[in-house]
């Protein structure tokens, strides 16, 4: 197997857990914890897809995806403790896959000659856009509409770093995807840790 399927593979079980556990803290049943482990996981390489009028949908072309998908979230639903303890860790899934979907958003973008700055920013819809389903299914204003630990911000330098030494420096495919991936998953891990955002702007309307 080589890197590329790795990545996706990682990533997809990456999103799933990390919308398992989010579907887990909002104590919902089998069908929404389904629902937003599947929004989670495939709606940002949707909008992605879409976008790049790539036909069929990744997640539809290899519903293998889906079954892993849905048996993480009958695992989850079916052992509710292991879910518990693990929820504490919510952060380390949640930045795994936003790096590793962001690699394959620019990757995918870069193979059909997209201008670089849409390229990273197709990198960011994959990489974000799934967990803002989840988080409006979950209702919640989604994270990267708030102020929050960065996190597109995060998916943006990762798609840089991946363009830059791609096909600036021409490094291995392997190398710029592995840099690209530690980039986006440090620099969000240590934004959750440090509580970095970006500042607000505006004031809030006042609660009557």
């Amino acid at each position: 197997m080589n890197l590329n399927a790795v990545i996706e593979y990682g990533a997809v079980i990456s999103a799933a857990i990390y919308g398992v556990l989010l579907a887990h803290r909002k104590g919902l049943d089998f069908v929404g914890v389904f629902a937003v482990a599947f929004v989670v996981s495939f709606g940002g390489g949707t909008l992605r897809d879409l976008f790049l009028d790539r036909t069929p949908l990744f997640w539809v072309a290899n519903q293998h995806f889906a079954i892993m998908v849905f048996t993480l979230a009958l695992a989850g639903t079916l052992f509710p403790r292991l879910a518990e303890r693990l929820e504490s860790w919510l952060a380390v899934p949640d930045a795994l896959g936003l790096g590793l979907f962001t690699v394959m958003g620019t990757r995918y973008a870069m193979e059909t000659d997209t201008p670089l700055f849409i390229a990273a920013i197709l990198g960011v819809v994959t990489g974000a856009f799934g967990g803002v389903l989840g988080d409006v299914i979950c209702n919640e204003i989604p994270r990267l509409f708030r102020p929050a630990p960065l996190y597109a911000t995060c998916s943006f330098s990762g798609a840089w770093v991946y363009i830059l030494t791609h096909r600036f420096l021409a490094l291995p495919e392997d190398l710029c995807s592995l840099s690209a991936v530690i980039t986006t998953v440090a620099f969000r891990l240590v934004a959750v840790k440090w509580a970095i955002q970006l500042p607000a702007t505006g004031v809030p309307p006042e609660k009557g």
